[in-house]
């Protein structure tokens, strides 16, 4: 009777976990465990801490660090392989054995399973809120939560690496840098490590990389953002952030020095960037008075006869030709 049942637990696990996939794959959602692998490669904890024993909310854990393809993002079984281990534990609830504490590895507030898997996959099909678990904690500059979606929480690590290694949350508290693309904090490391060696040149002493960042900060990301704000490019791309801005100042600026055969400072080249994205608006923005030029015009062929000119239902004033 027991093994009937433990049988039809795994069956209706991993019917729930298709559906799952399924319902993913239409909403085109992310439905996977997160590797600790790729957090790990994006962040160094500044230091670690054995924390015991504790009893763990089920829905904080969220990654794994080696059986992360065998389960969804609520830990359902997804291959068949698994079906042997994952009955064995389910059996014990029914057997009502004290299985050990699973083991996990903390950072931020989201936990990733070291030892445990099926314990955790079982526990949470059989609607349970907590587990037991043995909790190593990798402390870090900044917060990571279960309710972030991947692309975030990697970002997020990312940035608490910058952190570690620049400091400008100790040095300038104030700062925002957020690009919202993965790997380009790694882009902007390459930036400050660059202006490291020219401090370290007009300092006839070897700058750190925090005085460095701090330096950059001041005199080189602030400007290029501030000019950026001042001409609208900012206002133009209200979808990314200032920190992508200054990524793609910093683009234009390589391609300026290469193009002028010289160093061309961070204020112009935001200002040389603002004019080629005002230039750009300024041509889109004659292509549809253009389009709505034509609609306008065909409209009066379709309706020859009507009496009164279409006239667009736009509360938009007309524009002159001249921006």
């Amino acid at each position: 009777m027991v093994d009937e049942q433990v049988r039809a637990d795994f069956d209706r696990a991993r019917h729930k976990a298709f559906l799952h996939d399924l319902w993913a794959a239409v909403g085109r959602r992310p439905n996977d465990l997160i590797p600790y692998n790729e957090v790990r490669r994006r962040l160094s904890p500044e230091r670690e801490s054995y924390r015991g024993v504790q009893v763990v909310p089920l829905d904080q854990i969220v990654g794994s660090m080696d059986r992360f393809q065998d389960f969804d993002r609520e830990f359902l079984p997804r291959q068949s392989h698994t079906a042997r281990r994952w009955k064995n534990v389910d059996r014990a609830y029914y057997d009502d054995v004290t299985l050990p504490p699973i083991q996990l590895y903390k950072v931020g507030d989201i936990y990733f399973v070291k030892d445990g898997n099926h314990r955790v996959s079982v526990a949470r099909e059989r609607g349970a809120a907590f587990i037991d678990a043995e909790v190593i904690e990798g402390h870090i500059r900044v917060p990571l939560y279960a309710s972030m979606k991947p692309i975030e929480l990697l970002l997020q690590a990312e940035y608490a690496e910058f952190l570690r290694r620049t400091d400008l949350d100790k040095t300038r508290p104030d700062h925002d840098i957020r690009p919202t693309a993965l790997g380009r904090y790694e882009e902007i490391l390459e930036h400050i490590e660059g202006h490291r060696h020219w401090l370290s040149e007009i300092w006839h002493r070897q700058a750190s990389l925090s005085e460095a960042a701090a330096d950059w900060y001041d005199y080189i990301y602030c400007p290029i953002v501030t000019v950026a704000g001042e001409r609208g490019v900012l206002d133009r791309f209200s979808h990314h952030t200032e920190a992508d801005v200054y990524l793609w100042v910093m683009r234009h600026r390589g391609e300026l020095e290469e193009r002028e055969g010289h160093d061309v400072g961070p204020v112009a080249s935001a200002a040389d960037y603002a004019e080629i994205v005002a230039a750009q608006d300024r041509v889109m923005n004659r292509l549809k008075r253009g389009l709505r030029s034509l609609g306008t015009a065909a409209a009066r062929l379709i309706h020859p006869g009507d009496a009164t000119p279409w006239r667009s239902t736009a509360t938009e004033p007309p524009r002159s030709d001249g921006d």
